[in-house]
């Protein structure tokens, strides 16, 4: 397979009309078009290393579900990574992140329960089709399931 640098994966990206929300040193962070002024972080990544893959976050927002345990809001997010998972994708990571005020960093507004599905790909074209697929996916649950 052959072995490509995040450069030319964000290039590749681009030639394929998405937008691209930061480059790292070895992903792509592919942004979304919330409204024509803004865009923010996708939750989707196209690797370079250790092999071309495609990541997606699923993420639950703890302040939509009060009450629920830390395991019954992953398995939330779990639950809706479903489709991701029936095509080929198994989760490679999950974690808590704070979102803490911007206004005052020692007070906490919510936490995020996050699960990263991951896909590898064994060309450019099925990594391109894998980010694109994972645009299809609902990747934040407000409401219950």
């Amino acid at each position: 397979m052959p072995i490509f640098t995040p450069l030319q994966l964000k290039r590749a990206l681009i030639d394929a009309g998405f937008i691209i929300f930061r480059t790292l040193p070895e992903e792509v962070v592919v942004a979304e078009r919330v409204r024509e002024n803004l865009i923010m972080d996708s939750g989707i990544r196209l690797r370079a290393t250790p092999e071309l893959a495609v990541r997606v976050v699923i993420r639950i927002q703890r302040g939509n579900f009060p009450g629920e345990d830390d395991a019954k809001l992953f398995e939330r997010a779990r639950a809706l990574g479903a489709p991701a998972v029936a095509n080929g994708f198994e989760e490679v990571a999950h974690q808590m992140s704070h979102v803490n005020d911007p206004g005052d960093s020692t007070r906490m507004l919510d936490t995020f329960y996050e699960v990263v599905f991951g896909r590898a790909a064994e060309s450019l074209e099925l990594a391109l089709d894998g980010v694109r697929f994972a645009f299809s996916l609902n990747r934040v649950a407000h409401t219950d399931l």
